[in-house]
């Protein structure tokens, strides 16, 4: 965008298009940032519902037999399996809150673009009757 010479009233094709880009390319990062984070969400759910527990210098971890894909993940030579439960907890709560800021951001880009397309108010010193006619200008 900043390449592009501004041109009032997007005189240019190539300014219309850098601005149509520009707005699809953030809604398409607004979708991708929220299922981004649905997907860690949804993650960090399953988590919860794991147990663990130490069994010969490793952590096992089930998840319970109620879920469809039941499995048990095999984390070799940890001592503590907290420390794996507690680092995927943060890493999936950071990933979480740094999506949702991605998206907002996005969102607050097709925002600007969206207002200053359609909701742009004129305000000039050029001021026509409407009682003149075309050819005429009242002056101010």
């Amino acid at each position: 965008m900043l390449c592009v010479s501004y041109q009032v009233d997007e005189q240019t094709c190539i300014q219309f298009v850098m601005k149509l880009l520009y707005f699809l390319l953030s809604a398409l990062g607004l979708m991708v940032c929220v299922l981004a984070a649905a997907f860690a969400a949804h993650h960090y759910s399953l988590l919860n519902r794991v147990t663990c527990g130490t069994a010969l210098d490793a952590c096992h971890c089930k998840v319970p037999t109620s879920e469809p894909l039941s499995r048990t993940f095999v984390y070799r030579d940890v001592t503590d399996c907290t420390s794996i439960t507690f680092t995927f907890k943060v890493f999936l709560l950071t990933q979480m809150i740094l999506n949702l800021v991605c998206g907002l951001v996005c969102l607050l880009a097709c925002f600007v673009m969206w207002k200053h397309r359609y909701q742009v108010f004129y305000v000039g010193d050029r001021m026509y009757s409407l009682t003149t006619s075309q050819g005429q200008q009242q002056k101010v």
